[in-house]
């Protein structure tokens, strides 16, 4: 289901809930709601959709990766970007990393422990903020 985007700025400062099994379909809404907005965005935590849980999706290359209880678990290299959000206008300054270690699960419920580097990693490290509460 495509959901609306939360703009709520309170709402978004609130941390999320672990994610359980039966918030599968979550992942389901994040990838609906992602295409829907493909042109702006490469990735939206459940909060942005109204869900609080520990649930992102982000684009890398050509598919979309749903992740359930996503955790930064190493990082390195940092540098300054530039980041826009859909629940946030205009674009604003933040330190990201350009190395990081993830692990998660799938939507099998199977764990994952996978680097990413690059605009992949910084999109990730956006919408894990989010689940933090913390907005750019």
């Amino acid at each position: 289901m495509i959901r609306p985007i939360v703009k709520d700025v309170f709402f978004l400062h609130q941390k999320s809930e672990p994610a359980a099994e039966q918030d599968l379909s979550v992942g389901t809404d994040l990838q609906d709601t992602l295409s829907a907005h493909r042109e702006h965005c490469a990735g939206m935590a459940a909060n942005m959709i109204g869900i609080r849980k520990r649930v992102i999706i982000v684009t890398v290359g050509m598919m979309n990766l749903v992740m359930f209880n996503p955790v930064i678990v190493k990082k390195d290299t940092p540098y300054e970007a530039e980041e826009g959000c859909l629940s946030l206008p205009g674009t604003r300054k933040a330190t990201r990393y350009r190395n990081i270690e993830v692990e998660y699960l799938d939507s099998r419920w199977q764990k994952h422990r996978q680097k990413y580097s690059g605009y992949t990693a910084q999109i990730i490290q956006h919408e894990v903020d989010h689940l933090s509460g913390i907005l750019i």
